[in-house]
């Protein structure tokens, strides 16, 4: 058994494309071109708005926050939502008060299509 750590007290703080407190931390490698990673943003934090590098699925694990798309038009997010961008997608989040969220990122990540119970 391994241990590991994925905290922001071990990851790598980012400032690309405008990005404030804001760590990440690599938790796994699912295939040669996927990686699983843990963003952990800070009060007032921001994913600066950029172009997706490859599909991502952005799974909010603790806090909440507001992510967006190519459109202006915020949408909240909160702890047990996700959201899924396709490579090339403009797309940017951030949050008030902090949020902890795990990212799948890879060619042959996709988003399954889940909604809450009416």
């Amino acid at each position: 058994m391994k241990i590991s750590r994925f905290d922001s007290g071990v990851g790598r703080r980012v400032a690309e494309y405008g990005s404030q407190n804001l760590t990440i931390s690599r938790i796994a490698h699912l295939t040669r071109e996927a990686v699983v990673l843990c963003m952990v943003l800070e009060a007032e934090g921001q994913v600066g708005f950029h172009q997706a590098v490859q599909n991502q699925l952005f799974l909010v694990v603790n806090g909440a926050g507001w992510v967006r798309g190519a459109e202006e038009a915020e949408v909240a997010i909160s702890a047990g939502e996700a959201a899924f961008w396709h490579a090339g997608e403009w797309h940017g989040a951030r949050t008030e008060q902090g949020l902890t969220a795990l990212v799948f990122e890879g060619p042959d990540v996709t988003a399954l299509e889940t909604s809450a119970p009416s």
